[in-house]
């Protein structure tokens, strides 16, 4: 799941839990909202945290000659 579905997630909880007066017998419509607000902040920290994983730069390991240096040494 993406960026774009845990915000999706997150509104539509919100929605649900403060924006709605549905009464169901079956169903609370409220802890539906809350849960599915919890669920999207985790797949935010999960995919922030996979993406800043992605984004950290390796050194690297053999030195870099530069293209000038070996035509005039």
């Amino acid at each position: 799941m993406g960026l774009g579905g845990c915000i999706l997630l997150i509104g539509g909880g919100a929605i649900l839990a403060f924006a709605t007066d549905w009464k169901m017998d079956t169903v609370n419509v409220d802890v539906v909202g809350w849960i599915m607000m919890l669920v999207g902040l985790v797949g935010v920290f999960v995919y922030m945290s996979i993406a800043r994983r992605r984004r950290m730069v390796v050194p690297p390991t053999t030195t870099v000659v530069a293209d000038d240096e070996r035509r005039y040494h």
